[in-house]
């Protein structure tokens, strides 16, 4: 194991754990402090059609808006529902995981709101945190319940289902149905390439002694809506993994406590890459999609990889 000598701030660096780690890190690229000033960024999403980046800053009840082109940061929504993970669809609209709601809404191109999910069963959501699309329109998302544990990040309530799970909305039919029902807390998820696989994170130990701070990985079934599966693919060796995304070769870019942890499709750790804070979630971005925004904590951080997202 070694530690690579340079880094653009304090407490930034590579940490490499395998070989096949350095050819992710371009030679003398370093991690950027883009922005600093929140109090938990989350669910960065990227438009590329005006080169934009969205976020979360759940506590302050907003979203933020970063134009690529000259550094800017804005205010993109105020109040924003203590929203927490956002993607894109394939028609280029924002979808977001609201805690305060207890939703997953659409925001469409003129501006209004569609709800696309907020109950089960008849019985409200816990507090909807990631979401992720499919090819086939269809959207996946987790529920654990940390907006309600408190009024932090949303507002203090009884869960009426009594559960965490992860759903899908068909596009077709729009109905929400339960595709994982065994987490204790479902948190980030992403489909490999090929969308034959989704791996889902599950933050159980943040709440409970001894619960999971793993990565589980599914087989996704030839009818695109049944999952199949769900061993342990990795396990978190700094605080938790939480958001996730995959580049095209199928290595998994996963949150954690120390920075950013990159594995290859095989489970091995291939390396880190270091940050001061608690990272919470990332993407891929930028004009060739090898841009890896990180929201960690009170900051948004990016570095440019020889990856590109998937």
């Amino acid at each position: 194991m070694t530690t690579h000598p340079f880094g653009f701030l304090d407490g930034t660096g590579f940490e490499r754990l395998d070989p096949r780690f350095d050819r992710c890190i371009p030679g003398p690229e370093r991690v950027e402090r883009l922005w600093s000033g929140a109090r938990w960024c989350e669910g960065p999403v990227w438009f590329g059609a005006h080169r934009t980046l969205l976020w979360s800053d759940i506590p302050n009840d907003r979203i933020l808006r970063l134009d690529e082109r000259n550094g800017t940061v804005s205010t993109f929504r105020e109040p924003a529902n203590n929203s927490n993970g956002h993607t894109a669809d394939r028609q280029g609209r924002l979808l977001s995981c609201e805690h305060l709601t207890r939703r997953v809404t659409r925001t469409e191109h003129d501006g209004s709101i569609t709800v696309l999910a907020s109950h089960w069963q008849g019985k409200r959501l816990n507090s909807p945190n990631d979401v992720v699309v499919r090819s086939d329109g269809s959207i996946w998302f987790t529920d654990p319940s940390y907006g309600i544990l408190s009024d932090y990040e949303g507002l203090r309530a009884d869960s009426e289902i009594g559960a965490c799970h992860v759903y899908r909305i068909d596009p077709a039919s729009a109905a929400v149905e339960c595709v994982a029902h065994d987490f204790v807390k479902p948190n980030g998820l992403a489909f490999s390439p090929d969308e034959s696989l989704l791996y889902i994170a599950d933050t159980g130990a943040s709440h409970q002694q001894g619960g999971p701070r793993h990565i589980r990985r599914f087989e996704v079934g030839a009818d695109g809506r049944s999952l199949r599966g769900g061993e342990v693919f990795a396990e978190c060796t700094k605080g938790l993994f939480d958001g996730l995304r995959l580049d095209t070769e199928g290595r998994i870019w996963s949150s954690a406590g120390d920075g950013v942890h990159a594995y290859h499709p095989d489970g091995t750790l291939l390396g880190k890459i270091l940050l001061p804070e608690p990272v919470a979630n990332l993407c891929f971005g930028g004009p060739k999609r090898n841009r890896l925004f990180i929201c960690a904590t009170s900051s948004l951080y990016a570095i440019t990889l020889n990856a590109t997202g998937a």
